[in-house]
């Protein structure tokens, strides 16, 4: 088999990323595919299928509920766990999460090209590997569903697991016969976990490349239709094994593949189902609709002028300023006009598929307002279509956790990436998708709390934060330093009140209850 052979799963959802990715990408994609996604009418030249199609607009929902979903996960930031910044590990995650891809894209940024991925079609990879020239650190490379081609599992030691994975790759290399040209070569990187006759495992890391094919300033999505194109039937090329490594931690190969699976309910190598599957073939069929019902109005929403009785020479001209003479006894002249509800037909189903796509999707799409509806009552209706966020919000915080956890591996001593637990880094994405705050008896309920000291106050901040009462970006260290300025400059003013202005008001200011009181503020603060 060669070294671009695929997973059966890769087979069957290829069709499925692809249409996703068109629909996404919007009208103009859509557009290209042609009969693809808009058939042919009986006896249509193509001509005349190029009006159609042209006339036909896409309006894509998909995209728009993909953004909302995506705005909803990162409505607040990721809650992250690190080790401490002065800590050995901790520096390196430090830097690792202020540049995860040597390009400069940090660990928030990185998460959310992940979630947008997992989004949109269902599936994403990523493979943690180690810089030995220069900086020395562990970086990570993200992976589209299209381009994790095939992998295997295998029972080992009691457990499954992922003994190999290939993945495509689109190298650049600069063309020494034009220097403003690149040429883009096609490797297959395969990770395999070898199993020794001890039982022990070993990772090792081979490149195969294609024999060259002589396209020069080629772009990426020609040479994706070419890799397509040769999965339906053309004959695959010749592939040669170029590279082989052994990457070492510690002076000794790694026990697992580094790389994690994303998914849309788990983080395992099988395929998800997209989130937005439905939702792309109701936009899809709305767009057929919508391509039928401008057809329709092409051809009869114009009156057309008939005439019976006039000279079949003579030229007649349409304008208020033209009259229509004939000599002929019984001569009429009319306008075709189209009557009846044909077409409204087709506004009905259109409308019916925004309803459908409004259900499947968010409320967001919805034109309709409900009038005295309680916020519990939203609520409550959401809560179905947030519990499709909710489970990916979860996978996907597992997912990216471990990746965190496989850096911290690379700069650890423990033996497994496993051995890595919750309490020392871990990552949440915001499953919060409601902009209601605290109510102020929660409020009153929270302080409460700390003060009989059932909770502590960084568990305050915390739920303050969640609450929006406090902005995410400011710890707590800063928080309590900003209550102690306000609790001093509060103190300087009722001193200022009292002594330097001891006239003011008209109701005397009894001195001793006024220090009694402060010290009283003080106790409690030092509680």
């Amino acid at each position: 088999m060669p070294a671009n052979s695929t997973h059966p799963d890769y087979d069957s959802n290829l069709p499925a990323w692809l249409r996703a990715r068109d629909v996404i990408a919007g009208e103009d994609a859509v557009k290209v595919g042609g009969i693809k996604y808009l058939p042919r009418l009986d006896s249509q030249s193509e001509i005349e299928y190029q009006g159609y199609k042209s006339r036909a607009c896409f309006f894509n929902a998909t995209s728009r509920t993909l953004d909302g979903f995506l705005g909803l996960l990162f409505r607040r930031d990721p809650e992250v766990k690190l080790p401490d910044r002065h800590a050995g590990v901790g520096g390196a995650l430090r830097v690792f999460t202020d540049d995860v891809d040597l390009m400069g894209t940090s660990l928030f940024t990185y998460c959310k090209a992940v979630v947008g991925e997992v989004l949109a079609v269902g599936r994403s990879g990523t493979l943690i590997d180690w810089q030995d020239d220069g900086e020395s650190r562990a970086y990570v490379v993200r992976y589209a569903a299209e381009d994790i081609l095939n992998w295997q599992t295998q029972r080992i030691n009691g457990r499954n697991v992922v003994t190999m994975i290939a993945l495509r790759e689109l190298v650049e290399q600069p063309d020494d016969a034009d220097p403003f040209a690149v040429k883009i070569t096609e490797n297959i990187r395969v990770l395999k976990l070898d199993v020794l006759p001890d039982g022990a495992t070993r990772y090792v890391v081979e490149i195969w490349q294609s024999p060259p094919s002589g396209n020069r300033g080629g772009n990426a999505r020609s040479l994706w239709s070419g890799f397509f194109g040769q999965k339906f039937g053309q004959p695959m090329s010749d592939w040669k094994l170029v590279e082989t490594r052994m990457p070492l931690r510690l002076g000794k190969p790694l026990p697992l593949i580094p790389f994690v699976f994303h998914g849309s309910r788990n983080a395992l190598p099988d395929v998800d189902k997209m989130p937005l599957a439905d939702i792309i073939y109701v936009n899809l069929d709305h767009y057929r609709l919508d391509a039928d019902y401008k057809h329709g109005l092409h051809f009869t929403a114009l009156p057309t002028a008939w005439v019976s009785g006039f000279d079949k020479n003579a030229e007649l001209r349409i304008g208020s300023s033209e009259a229509w003479v004939s000599d002929t006894v019984g001569a009429v002249a009319g306008f075709l006009e189209f009557k009846g509800h044909g077409l409204s037909t087709f506004e009905n189903a259109q409308a019916r598929d925004e309803r459908l796509m409004a259900v499947l999707g968010s409320r967001m799409l919805e034109d309709t307002k409900r009038v005295g509806e309680t916020a519990e009552a939203i609520e409550l209706r959401q809560a179905g279509e947030n519990s499709v966020l909710m489970t990916l919000a979860i996978s996907l915080s597992d997912s990216i956790s471990q990746v965190l956890r496989w850096v911290y591996w690379w700069n650890s001593t423990e033996q497994y990436p496993e051995n890595i637990s919750e309490s020392l880094v871990l990552l949440q994405i915001n499953t919060d998708f409601t902009a209601k705050g605290l109510t102020s008896l929660e409020l009153t309920a929270i302080v409460g709390a700390w003060q009989a000291g059932a909770i502590s106050q960084a568990t305050m901040f915390n739920l303050f934060r969640k609450g929006e009462v406090l902005p995410t970006g400011r710890t707590d260290d800063e928080e309590k330093n900003l209550v102690r300025a306000g609790q001093s400059n509060f103190q300087i003013g009722r001193e200022n009140q009292t002594g330097v202005f001891p006239n003011a008001g008209t109701t005397p200011v009894d001195k001793t209850k006024l220090g009694t009181s402060n010290n009283q503020h003080r106790t409690n603060n030092n509680q």
